[in-house]
């Protein structure tokens, strides 16, 4: 498969990149061009092996991205190994289904830490050189749940709903410093944090609700991501844009 150099010498930081969908978009962004910083509390050594594969730099540093010092000490490897970053992918997330009745407050907690509060913190600490550059994408991971109705993902829902509206309002903030920033909502699909997480019948029965009917797997959201964060994607902002194979219509 030919392609695109559309990100040629750009720096990306992608968040969740050991596996799943951060692993397919970190590097089908090196096979564009890009250089990766892959960020996982896993070691993304797998990942890494594949950028330079495909002929580009990378550097893996594990990290907790809810802990505000350990994202600075990211941020300064990241920046010691390559000097800027261009692109921010906030990938980084967990979905756990559990009754309402059964959340407690530190588990609230926790899921918005790594759902919501850890693309603050990144974007808090790789978007000034963006802005000092003139130049920056910012692509936030959300979810097609909110367009659903899913038992027992209360806690999950209103954290990616917090994704929508900080990557609305992020948007705003940040247009005159020529960063567009801009979300991804993928379905349910056959990546390995999909697969523990959903039994097999659920992942066919999701499937069969598209108006594509077969499974999503990771490498259906990096087209989406590349666009977002290319010069293509130049005069869109602040929008959410569903891959999910049309389960869910805006």
């Amino acid at each position: 498969m030919n392609h695109p150099a559309t990100h040629t010498d750009r720096v990306a930081v992608v968040t969740g990149s050991a596996q799943g969908f951060g692993r397919a978009i970190a590097v089908e962004l090196a096979q564009r061009g890009a250089d990766i910083v892959a960020i996982d509390l896993r070691d993304a050594a797998e990942t890494v092996a594949e950028v330079e594969e495909a002929g580009r730099r990378a550097v893996s540093i594990q990290a907790d991205v809810t802990d505000p010092d350990a994202v600075q000490g990211a941020r300064e490897q990241a920046f010691d190994t390559f000097g800027t970053v261009d692109i921010l992918v906030n990938n980084a997330g967990s979905y756990p289904f559990k009754d309402f009745f059964d959340v407690d407050y530190a588990f609230w907690k926790k899921i918005h830490a790594l759902n919501l509060d850890s693309q603050f913190l990144t974007a808090q600490a790789f978007c000034p050189s963006m802005r000092d550059n003139g130049w920056g994408r910012v692509v936030n991971i959300a979810s097609n749940s909110l367009g659903l109705a899913v038992p027992s993902l209360s806690h999950y829902m209103s954290s990616k709903g917090g994704v929508v509206g900080f990557t609305r309002g992020l948007a705003t903030d940040l247009a005159p410093f020529g960063i567009t920033v801009n979300a991804v909502a993928p379905t349910a699909s056959r990546t390995p944090g999909g697969e523990e997480t959903f039994p097999t019948e659920v992942l066919d029965n999701v499937a069969s609700m598209q108006a594509i009917r077969r499974n999503g797997v990771a490498s259906d959201v990096t087209g989406t991501v590349c666009f977002l964060s290319s010069e293509d994607c130049a005069f869109v902002t602040g929008q959410t844009i569903m891959a999910d194979g049309g389960l869910v219509r805006l």
